[in-house]
């Protein structure tokens, strides 16, 4: 009798040496299994950024501390933390992928807003653009296993259209275009 659960494997201990907070990190979790090369694949098709950029960014900003960003722990526990990981990295290296996602960042809002305030598009197709990067940020929100409530997509949305009204708007005005008010639809000149 003693001997019914003898083959069962014991529960996997994580080794003593594991710091507490990388132990019970929960995001990625949807992406046991998957391969980077896919990820990668998948985020360069949808993202200026890499599976490598994406993963150390969100890591810099979870494991950040009052006194910066804990570079060796997140490189010696990558492969714990991030499924898709497999090796380590120095804390240069994770330095280095943190700043690669935010120089693309920056670079693809500046590119955006460009495109936005320069007229080249119009309100709809505007619209039409930011709902769908809107679907492929939510998309990588949920992939890192947060959970949006659909009022909380809702008024992100809201807001981003919002925002995306006013820069048209003064835009327009900067270029000295006709403006419509997101009110009423009269069309008045700047």
């Amino acid at each position: 009798l003693g001997d019914a659960h003898a083959d069962d494997p014991a529960p996997e201990e994580p080794a003593p040496d594991v710091p507490e907070d990388v132990r019970k990190y929960e995001r990625f979790t949807k992406m046991d299994g998957a391969q980077y090369d896919r990820v990668n694949e998948f985020l360069r098709e949808r993202t200026y950024v890499t599976a490598r950029e994406w993963a150390i960014a969100r890591l810099c900003a979870d494991f950040r501390t009052e006194t910066g960003v804990e570079m060796t722990k997140i490189g010696e526990n990558l492969p714990r933390l991030i499924p898709f990981m497999t090796d380590t990295y120095t804390p240069q290296a994770v330095n280095q992928a943190r700043s690669s996602f935010e120089k693309k960042v920056q670079k693809s809002g500046a590119t955006f807003l460009y495109g936005a305030m320069s007229g080249f598009f119009t309100a709809e197709e505007l619209d039409e653009m930011m709902y769908e990067v809107t679907e492929i940020a939510k998309f990588l929100l949920e992939v890192e296993g947060v959970d949006l409530a659909v009022e909380e997509e809702l008024a992100a949305e809201e807001r981003i259209s919002s925002v995306m009204r006013e820069v048209r708007q003064e835009s327009a005005k900067l270029r000295g275009e006709e403006v419509e008010c997101p009110e009423c639809g009269h069309v008045h000149e700047p």
